[in-house]
C-alpha cells in the first residue's frame, strides 16, 4: 500500500466528540488496521483482537468480505520492512464499536445512534464535510451541462439543475460527451407499436388544451406537409428483414424525440410537440422516469433543438443514458 493510500485510510476522532472518517470512497467503505481501531476506541490491541475473534466466531460478519490484507512499508531502526497487515472495513469497525467498553467507544455509539435515528426519521443522512468536498464536483456538473447549451439561450438555471438531477447516478461528463461514450442501445426489448394517427390525435388534444389556456394558437402542431408525422413515426418504427431498426423501446423513444424536434414537422410548436410526443410514448411503454421532470425535459429538448446534425448520435446517447439508468 502506498503512503498516499495509507493517508486516505486514516480514521480519527474529532475534537467535538463526533467520529469522522477518511476512507476508501471508491469502495464505499473505510479500512483500519488493529492499531488504528485500538487508537480510535482508546483501548489496548488485545481487547480489539478479542472482539474481532468473537465477531467472526459468532458469524456476525464474514471474514473473507470484511478483511483486506495489504502490504505496508515500515521503518524499523535503520531498515525498511515490508509487511502484510490485516485491514478491517467499516462494518467491522462499527461492530467493534458496539462491543468495546471505553469513553471513546461510548462517544462512537452516541454518534452512530444519532446518524441511524436521523436516517430512520428523515430518510437520509448528511455528511456536511463530504458535501463540502463534493461542492467542486457539483459546480463542474453545472458547468458541463451549461457547456452543451447554445450561446445566448434563455433557459432558466432551475431547469439546468433539474437536468443535472435527472442525470444523477449516471456516468455523464463533458469528456464522455466529447468522446461520444454514451450508450448506443436500450434495455427494453418488448414489442411496441404506435401509429401516426394515435400520435396525431394526442397532439390535437394537446393543441386544443393549450388554445383553451391561451398558451397556443391555431398554428401550433399544424403540419407543414400532409405526411410529416406519419413519416417520423414510420422512421421510428421501421423494420428490415423482420427486425426493427431501433430494437428497444428506449431507442424508439429517443429517436421519436429527436426527429420530432429536429425535423420541424410543424409550423409552430416543434419543441413542445416533440417533448409531448416523447412523454406520450414513455407513458405508453411504462418507461417514464420520475427524474424526468418538466424542467429537465425542457432543458433536454433545448439541447436537441440547438444541436448540430453531426451530433445526432450524441443526443440520442444522452436520452438513452437517462432512460437506461
Amino acid at each position: 500500500m502506498s503512503k498516499n493510500k495509507q493517508r486516505q485510510l486514516i480514521i480519527y476522532q474529532g475534537k467535538n466528540g463526533a467520529i469522522e472518517f477518511r476512507g476508501d470512497f471508491d469502495r464505499d467503505t473505510i479500512w483500519g488496521n488493529l492499531n488504528q481501531i485500538a487508537d480510535l476506541f482508546g483501548v489496548q490491541k488485545a481487547a480489539i483482537s478479542k472482539h474481532l475473534s468473537n465477531i467472526y466466531k459468532e458469524k456476525e460478519l464474514d471474514k473473507k468480505t470484511t478483511v483486506s490484507i495489504l502490504e505496508t512499508i515500515q521503518t524499523e531502526g535503520n531498515r525498511t520492512v515490508k509487511r502484510n497487515i490485516d485491514f478491517y472495513n467499516l462494518d467491522v469497525i462499527i461492530s467493534v464499536g458496539y462491543r468495546v467498553n471505553s469513553k471513546n467507544a461510548t462517544q462512537f455509539r452516541i454518534w452512530a445512534t444519532k446518524v441511524l435515528k436521523q436516517h430512520l426519521i428523515q430518510g437520509y443522512t448528511i455528511n456536511k464535510k463530504q458535501v463540502s468536498q463534493n461542492y467542486e464536483n457539483f459546480i463542474k456538473a453545472v458547468s458541463d451541462v451549461k457547456a452543451l447549451l447554445p450561446a445566448g439561450n434563455n433557459i432558466k438555471t432551475e431547469d439546468i439543475l433539474e437536468l443535472i438531477n435527472a442525470f444523477a447516478n449516471t456516468w455523464f461528463s463533458l469528456s464522455a460527451y466529447d468522446t461520444d461514450k454514451f450508450p448506443k442501445k436500450g434495455a427494453t426489448k418488448k414489442k411496441v407499436i404506435i401509429t401516426a394517427n394515435e400520435l396525431d390525435q394526442a397532439l390535437q388534444e394537446l393543441k386544443q388544451d393549450l388554445i383553451t389556456k391561451k398558451q397556443a394558437t391555431d398554428l401550433f402542431a399544424q403540419v407543414k406537409t400532409k405526411d410529416a408525422v406519419e413519416g417520423i413515426v414510420g422512421n421510428v418504427m421501421q423494420a428490415a428483414f423482420g427486425k426493427d431498426l431501433y430494437p428497444t423501446a428506449e431507442e424508439k423513444a429517443a429517436h421519436l424525440l429527436y426527429f420530432m424536434v429536429k425535423n420541424h414537422p410543424f409550423t409552430d410548436g416543434n419543441k413542445r410537440s416533440g417533448a409531448f410526443s416523447f412523454i406520450w410514448f414513455l407513458r405508453k411503454t411504462g418507461l417514464l422516469r420520475a427524474s424526468l421532470t418538466p424542467e429537465a425535459l425542457t432543458a433536454l429538448t433545448l439541447l436537441i433543438a440547438e444541436s448540430q446534425p453531426r451530433d445526432k448520435d450524441k443526443m440520442i446517447g444522452l436520452v438513452l443514458l437517462l432512460l437506461n439508468k
